[in-house]
């Protein structure tokens, strides 16, 4: 596991506990399957190129997809 593996991991996990609050207060499904997907995903996720891509598109699928 590298350095830029780690905290990416841990900036992507702390924008999806953002987007899951947020999803979870105002009922909304969209924000809340992107948080936890984001929290998860860096686990199973070993390549930094590919942590970022996957990472940056759970990002941005809850402002492409508003409901």
């Amino acid at each position: 596991m590298s350095t830029s593996n780690l905290l990416l991991g841990v900036l992507f996990s702390s924008i999806g506990l953002g987007y899951f609050i947020y999803g979870k207060k105002q009922r909304a499904i969209n924000p809340l399957i992107c948080g936890l997907a984001l929290m998860i995903v860096p686990y199973f996720l070993s390549s930094v190129a590919l942590l970022l891509v996957a990472g940056t598109a759970l990002c941005a699928i809850p402002w492409m997809f508003r409901s």
